[in-house]
């Protein structure tokens, strides 16, 4: 209450506080009969008894009359509820205020929806009307969770860890590789500044600079266009080490989580495990694996080596060819016949990836089109290497390798999200599982052209210590000192060791990835110029505020969110600029002609 008028907040009357004089300030939340109302602030509520005495008669009318979510004034004191009349389920429920003076400071028009949690309402009334949806408790709630554990990052970084807080430019230029860049125009004719999809290339020359620990809560832009629950601007807690290993970046990030973690939400124990790529993809089909459930893939190539069925047989003859599984628990039960169709039905739209089902059968058979083809001992060797028991579904694929177990990770998840629809508790929702996941690829082939390679994580990633040699010789298999924090399933960081040798980056850019070098001289020239060996890592502030508070998306932990398609719904931007505006920067707009149509009426 400093600083300002009022005596308490809403939120903080207590049993302790009766017969004292209280002024607060607040919205209307409910009002009763004239009887009552309930005031609500940023920190919570209080019963307001509104006086029914001839000398208050003012007051009873202001208060009578006083619209919902308009905002008033109240003076008056503080007294006990009657006995029987307290309520538990309010921090302040066993106190009430007698209002002798208020005044409404400002009045509340009707509203578009009503401020409960409880209520429904669309997101894009929501968004549209961002200044009423953030008085709900929810995002005011996750909103100050959010600043608390930005507080205490920095506190563990600057102040126990000697980290320099640098603000870095948005204005730069273009980065090859990577996500789409956001343009901005300047008035030289022809030229752009890009918004920076991340600090990168900033933090690693701070390392040159000699500056040796860098911090940011960095705000990055990225040009995906309509991507569900992607922002095109968010942020990020980069970091950057000078004369660092891998080891250390996961320490320090491990502590840094630790430090920072809400209370509220109990303790998360170190050092989180780790898992290769590899491993990460031929147990759970995905590079971010969600590890609070089990159904892991199998390789069950093994057991079905010496059957005489042809599309196995036909699998195993390729170089990566795999056959494997995941066993469903208790999947008769829960999951319906639509259910394993449309399970089959997303593999092959998705993967193109056929599905074949086992199901054990309560005398422990097995039920499938395979059976015939398979005799009781390979049977029986299935059964155990896929622990499988009474009412469980198998589903089995086959193919080459990464095919297969990225159809297998998707169907794993999405049978997991089928079964605790239908009932089975799978997953605890209070538990956050951190993984670490490390070794992988250096470089990946093109989508568009797999002839030609990508830069897995970013081009300034360093190979492998172990691999180093095979980079001129077989950049496919280098392996890089690139590294994953995984929570829950879900991506929430991401770091590498950088190459500090500008011959070794010139070389990746040039000969590996076919870019122009040219675009990256000033930092190649500073790698020239005694840069010493540093790694960093980039946290995703949103996402992972959004996992803390179990919020459905990171819409939810940000206060004025664009749309999924990247609108403000709000002030409506993107928004469109006059001809005379668009002339110092020396551009000119193309309509379509539907849109000129459309101008013009």
């Amino acid at each position: 209450n400093s600083f300002v008028t009022r005596t308490n907040t809403c939120g903080e009357l207590r049993s302790a506080h009766v017969g004292q004089k209280v002024t607060l300030y607040g919205w209307v939340q409910y009002q009763r009969q004239g009887l009552f109302l309930v005031l609500r602030d940023f920190q919570g509520l209080t019963q307001v008894i509104i006086p029914q005495d001839e000398a208050h008669s003012q007051v009873k009318e202001l208060l009578s009359n006083a619209p919902l979510e308009s905002v008033v004034r109240v003076t008056g004191t503080v007294s006990p509820r009657p006995l029987g009349q307290e309520n538990p389920k309010m921090p302040t429920g066993d106190i009430e205020v007698k209002a002798e003076t208020a005044e409404i400071l400002n009045s509340c028009k009707k509203l578009p929806f009503e401020i409960k949690d409880f209520i429904k309402k669309s997101e894009a009334l929501r968004m549209q009307y961002r200044y009423l949806d953030l008085r709900s408790f929810r995002l005011q709630s996750s909103l100050r969770l959010r600043s608390r554990v930005v507080m205490r990052m920095r506190e563990y970084l600057c102040n126990l860890h000697g980290f320099v807080d640098v603000e870095t430019p948005t204005l730069f230029k273009r980065t090859p590789g990577g996500a789409k860049e956001f343009l901005v125009p300047s008035r030289e004719a022809g030229k752009f500044y890009s918004l920076p999809q991340s600090p990168q290339q900033f933090k690693q020359l701070l390392m040159v600079g000699g500056l040796d620990r860098y911090f940011q809560v960095a705000r990055c832009y990225r040009d995906e266009g309509a991507r569900p629950d992607r922002q095109p601007e968010f942020t990020q807690i980069d970091i950057e080490m000078s004369f660092v290993d891998q080891a250390g970046i996961q320490r320090l990030v491990e502590g840094l989580l630790q430090h920072s973690w809400p209370e509220e939400r109990g303790s998360i124990m170190t050092p989180f495990p780790s898992m290769t790529y590899e491993e990460a993809l031929a147990e759970y089909g995905t590079d971010k694996p969600d590890t609070r459930f089990g159904m892991k893939i199998v390789d069950i190539s093994d057991v079905l080596r010496g059957s005489n069925i042809h599309f196995v047989q036909n699998a195993l003859s390729y170089p990566h060819g795999s056959i494997r599984a995941i066993c469903i628990p208790q999947g008769v039960r829960y999951l319906t016949n639509k259910d394993l169709e449309s399970l089959k039905e997303s593999a092959k739209s998705q993967f193109n990836q056929e599905i074949m089902e086992i199901i054990c059968r309560p005398d422990g058979s097995l039920k499938s089109l395979l059976t015939k083809f398979l005799g009781e001992k390979e049977q029986s060797e299935l059964i155990q290497a896929l622990s499988m028991q009474e009412d469980d579904v198998v589903l089995l694929a086959a193919g080459e390798h990464k095919q297969v177990c990225s159809a297998l990770g998707a169907l794993r998840l999405l049978s997991a999200n089928l079964l605790e629809a239908a009932g089975l508790a799978l997953r605890d929702p209070t538990a956050f599982h951190f993984l670490w996941v490390v070794d992988f690829p250096l470089f990946l082939p093109k989508a568009e052209n797999p002839t030609e390679l990508e830069s897995a994580h970013h081009p300034f990633t360093a190979p492998h210590p172990s691999d180093a040699s095979l980079l001129y010789s077989d950049p496919t298999k280098v392996r890089s000192q690139h590294y994953d924090l995984v929570l829950n399933g879900n991506e929430i960081g991401g770091g590498s060791i950088r190459i500090h040798s500008a011959e070794q980056q010139r070389f990746v850019l040039e000969k590996v990835l076919k870019e122009d070098s040219e675009v990256l001289s000033h930092l190649i020239e500073a790698l020239e110029f005694g840069a010493p060996p540093h790694g960093g890592i980039a946290l995703g502030l949103d996402r992972l505020i959004s996992l803390i508070v179990d919020a459905p998306s990171i819409r939810d932990v940000i206060a004025f969110p664009k749309s999924f398609r990247g609108r403000d719904l709000m002030g409506n931007a993107p928004d469109y600029v006059t001809p005379e505006e668009l002339e110092p920067y020396h551009i000119q707009v193309s309509w379509p002609l539907e849109e000129k149509e459309a101008k013009k009426n």
